[in-house]
């Protein structure tokens, strides 16, 4: 199916995918001219979904103007925020769930600032469970466009460039417990894998346990910090803040060495 997209992509004769034909070289003069065509068009669509995002949340952001004190100081207070809650126990959550997912689905917004909602909001257990089920919920449906549509979807989203320096996964022997190391590893973008999974011969129930299983180190340091500041309990917060830093540093440098032993 995936050699049926726009994407370019083919598959050999073991089911894998194979590299888009930019990557290859394959392309003839009219097919490369086409390519040029098909990156400005999938550009604008890029450029019309961050700006259709952005006028969204600006026209949002000046109908709450006048509100932002008031909506301020009841944030600050998490103990009307937690009755708050309380009291709107299914619309609160379904709120939180909703925005997760799409911010999953829309991968340049980050994700910290709605895990740490949530941690502040449900506490530390809750907080972290809502984050996981909004993954699942985002990872299975990003997976069935990408089977669908290929690189029409993931192009609005990413550059080929960002393809290529994850496309050495196409052939390795042990895809998913590969995926799931480098989804665990802090600091990574698991946006873009989880778009890119779908481009590959993995299944979906690997996809999602990957995709939402392997999120649990960067939710858990989020939701933790949000929920002791909620609590009052600075020091827990400022320690996972702190925690959440260094592992990002460390995994960094992790995935990059990680990278470098699995190509040779």
């Amino acid at each position: 199916m995936i050699g049926e997209t726009a994407m370019g992509t083919v598959r050999d004769s073991s089911g894998a995918f194979g590299a888009p034909a930019v990557m290859r070289g394959q392309s003839t003069g009219r097919q490369s001219a086409g390519g040029a065509r098909r990156v400005l068009t999938l550009r604008q669509k890029r450029g019309l979904v961050i700006g259709a995002t952005v006028v969204v949340l600006a026209a949002i952001l000046l109908a709450c103007w006048n509100y932002l004190p008031g909506i301020y100081a009841w944030l600050a207070d998490s103990s009307v925020l937690h009755a708050y809650v309380a009291e709107h126990a299914v619309l609160s959550r379904l709120a939180v769930l909703g925005m997760n997912a799409l911010q999953i689905m829309l991968a340049f917004l980050p994700g910290e600032p709605i895990e740490l909602a949530s941690g502040y909001a449900f506490g530390f257990w809750e907080g972290t469970a809502l984050c996981l089920v909004a993954s699942a919920v985002a990872s299975s449906a990003i997976y069935g466009m990408v089977r669908l549509f290929g690189w029409k979807v993931v192009g609005l989203f990413f550059d080929r460039k960002q393809f290529e320096r994850y496309a050495w996964l196409r052939d390795a022997r042990r895809l998913e417990l590969i995926m799931l190391v480098i989804f665990l590893i802090p600091g990574t973008p698991k946006d873009f894998l989880t778009y890119f999974a779908g481009l590959t011969r993995m299944r979906f129930a690997p996809v999602l346990a990957i995709t939402t299983l392997g999120r649990i180190p960067s939710i858990v340091t989020s939701t933790v910090a949000a929920s002791a500041f909620g609590s009052g309990d600075y020091t827990v917060a400022i320690a996972a803040v702190v925690v959440a830093c260094l592992l990002a540093l460390v995994g960094g440098f992790a995935c990059k060495r990680f990278e470098a032993h699995v190509r040779e």
